[in-house]
Formats: structure tokens, sequence, C-alpha cells
């Protein structure tokens, strides 16, 4: 499978606006957060991948998916490193890592140092930025 480039992407506001829905918008243009345990991820085990919902970049492997008991779907790692990008985030009044998908520039969650082995992260992404692909 050929993965998106951000040629084939919106370039606008209005232009996301049309093709993402309000709650895909609001987190994934405007770095908003779903409340927790609301998402359709949270509690989903079926097999398969997990891609960007604004772009259709695969980002997550079910295999990397593991229950924290957080609210939100937590992954291990993701399929390759160099699909997602870290931003320092302080806008809760403290630093936290932002994870966003390195072709569209799109909010997915927040990386924390508290996952399992073998990486010791958990990937704390919004099941409204993702698109679930079954195998």
């Amino acid at each position: 499978m050929t993965e998106p480039t951000a040629d084939h992407l919106p370039d606008t506001a209005d232009e996301w606006r049309e093709r993402l829905s309000e709650d895909e918008f609001h987190v994934l243009r405007e770095a908003g957060t779903e409340p927790a345990g609301s998402g359709v991820y949270d509690d989903h085990w079926e097999a398969g991948t997990y891609a960007c919902a604004g772009c259709g970049t695969t980002l997550f492997e079910s295999d990397a998916k593991f229950e924290h008991g957080c609210g939100w779907p937590s992954f291990f790692e993701p399929i390759d490193e160099d699909l997602v990008e870290y931003r320092e985030d302080t806008s809760l009044g403290r630093v936290r890592t932002e994870v966003v998908c390195a072709t569209c520039d799109g909010h997915l969650g927040h990386v924390f140092d508290d996952g399992p082995e073998p990486t010791g992260k958990r990937y704390c992404i919004n099941s409204v930025a993702l698109d679930f692909v079954a195998e």
C-alpha cells in the first residue's frame, strides 16, 4: 500500500472542515481532546491497523495496543517513528509531548513514559483521530 503524501491534502482550514467531521476537525486541526472513555477505539481489540483520520497514513498496529485504563486508545509504539512527529506542549501549564501525524500535521494525542515493555512508552491517542482497518 502506498502511503498518502502531503501533496494531496487540503491547504486551508475551510478545506479541512469540508473533509473532516466537526469532532475530527477539533482534534486533528485544533489540537482538541475527546472526552475520556468516549472514543470508539478505547476498548477495541480487533486485529488490524490504525490510520490517521485526516490523511489515511497507517500509524499503529493492533499488536502495539494495550489496556492502560486512561480512557483513550494506548499504543507502545508507532509502526515507524518517521510517521509521527513530536512537539513540546505546555497548554495545560505543564510540559507534555504532543504526537502529530508527520504526513498531515494532524494532532493525534500525547506520548508518556508509563507504558509497557519493550518501549516503556504510552501513545495516548484520540479515537476520533484514527480510522481502523481490519486485517
